[in-house]
């Protein structure tokens, strides 16, 4: 088969927003994509694209082709910040609107590949218009649970109305709050309206990174909200055997010798360790704690008494912000002796700044709870293998996903204070990983982790076969409607 695709039964430009959070599922589909005849030229930032080459290899999947997207140059925001990871959050409206001044470009690049359908994330409104110019149908991939997505288009197309499923409903006024502190503005658009525009302008139907078993009822209500079809495509966890931190040729090759090291080190620490005895603590790749937040993850993780992996990571400059919104040295944010103590003296936990690998270390058998943010990746893997939830939001979409997981009962949270993002405190951390791992009340908890991996192990890859026939479908239609000259 030839390198253009042309050889394929379809072929598909992925342009995912410029986060690990959302490239890496964009990624997975692409290689579930390609296992049925899809050709997949996959679109991004080259500062993005440096570490999606190092999560698959390219002889493995030759039907999948990366092609950079140049963004322009603006003011503060060099080419290594043309992505979300280590980026400032004061320049993230910056980076919004550099991908939006791409747009030119990303016409030229569909016109020049041709492709027959175009899947877009969740902050690019222009992408699907740009298609559609082209006659190229646009379908919408949402990286996130449907029960997040349900309430946040509630929220902004029922705003007075309580949202239907208690179990993750905030409250009307708290509801309103949350979704306040994501309508940032970015070249004149709210975040909340580029979400809505991308999901209106979505051809036929959209796709969601979920399965009925754990969403039906809010698979069922996004559709209704929106009066489109929403199209689960499963967890996309990567299969074990393609995991880009296991010992096989896959990704372990591509690894830094730093993040060799890395990994003999804490699974070399690991294995010494009894079963289900250690606590995984990590925050995702986008969300930096300010120097409070951290030292009260600290504390909570000394006061529990057990051990654990900390997995801290920092902006590009390694300034964290205060409370107060003065900056410190990364270097100051954990509490004085708590390395020399914890770390070094009792040896009971590990501090691995940037790089983990998170997956491997989720599947080993040592581990027995995870204490994440609840980024919808993290929820999924845990739950994948079977480890219990310590539930600690911070931002976006988490809040929703926490309470997902309680609904579920494969979690936990952290007991925090007022208002939908308050402030935390250590010995609630330490509380909550206490009862997840080894309390009584967490007993139930560990049990539905369990049972929820062996939902994940039972599933197939029919909801891929069904997502294929749906954009061929859409891409006959097209064909037959004829190709718009430019």
């Amino acid at each position: 088969m030839d390198s253009t695709g042309d050889d394929y039964r379809l072929r598909v430009v992925m342009l995912p927003w410029l986060a690990h959070g959302h490239a890496s599922p964009f990624l997975e589909l692409a290689k579930r994509l390609s296992r049925h005849d899809v050709f997949v030229h996959f679109c991004s930032t080259p500062a993005n694209l440096v570490s999606m080459r190092e999560q698959f290899d390219a002889n493995a999947f030759p039907s999948i082709r990366l092609v950079e997207l140049q963004l322009p140059a603006l003011p503060g925001l060099p080419p290594d910040l043309h992505t979300t990871k280590h980026l400032p959050s004061h320049l993230m409206p910056t980076l919004k609107q550099a991908f939006d001044l791409a747009e030119p470009d990303f016409g030229l690049l569909l016109q020049a590949l041709h492709p027959d359908l175009l899947i877009y994330d969740f902050l690019q409104p222009w992408a699907p218009l740009s298609a559609h110019r082209r006659n190229i149908p646009a379908i919408q991939f949402l990286t996130t649970a449907a029960s997040s997505a349900a309430f946040f288009c509630h929220c902004i197309k029922r705003p007075t109305e309580e949202f239907p499923f208690p179990a993750m409903s905030l409250g009307v006024k708290e509801n309103l709050e949350h979704i306040a502190t994501m309508n940032r503005f970015a070249n004149g658009m709210s975040d909340g309206e580029r979400f809505l525009r991308c999901m209106d302008r979505s051809s036929g139907f959209i796709a969601i990174r979920t399965f009925r078993e754990i969403e039906a009822k809010y698979i069922d209500y996004l559709s209704c909200v929106l009066d489109k079809e929403v199209v689960p495509v499963g967890p996309l966890v990567p299969d074990d055997d393609d995991d880009d931190d296991d010992d096989g040729s896959s990704g372990r090759d591509r690894l830094t010798v730093k993040d060799r090291e890395t990994e003999r080190s804490i699974m070399s620490w690991l294995g010494a360790k009894e079963k289900s005895s250690v606590v995984l603590a990590t925050f995702g790749s986008e969300y930096f704690m300010c120097k409070e937040e951290m030292r009260e993850v600290a504390r909570g993780l000394e006061l529990s008494g057990l051990s654990f992996i900390w997995v801290v990571r920092f902006p590009k400059d390694g300034i964290l912000p205060t409370v107060a919104g003065d900056s410190s040295s990364w270097a100051t944010a954990l509490p004085s002796g708590f390395v020399e103590r914890v770390v070094k003296g009792e040896g009971r936990g590990l501090v691995v700044e940037g790089w983990a690998p998170q997956r491997k270390i989720l599947s080993h058998p040592g581990v027995g709870g995870f204490l994440t943010h609840c980024g919808w990746s993290s929820v999924v893997e845990a739950m994948k293998y079977g480890v219990p939830i310590i539930a600690l939001p911070l931002q976006l979409d988490q809040p929703p996903n926490a309470k997902l997981v309680e609904e579920l009962g494969v979690g936990m949270a952290v007991r925090k204070g007022k208002g939908v993002l308050g402030e935390f405190e250590g010995e609630e951390v330490a509380k909550g990983i206490r009862d997840v791992v080894v309390g009584e009340q967490g007993e139930s908890v560990r049990r539905k982790a369990r049972q929820m991996a062996r939902v994940i192990s039972r599933r197939d890859d029919e909801e891929t076969k069904v997502l294929v026939e749906k954009m061929a479908a859409l891409g006959e239609a097209a064909k037959r409607d004829g190709r718009e000259v430019i």
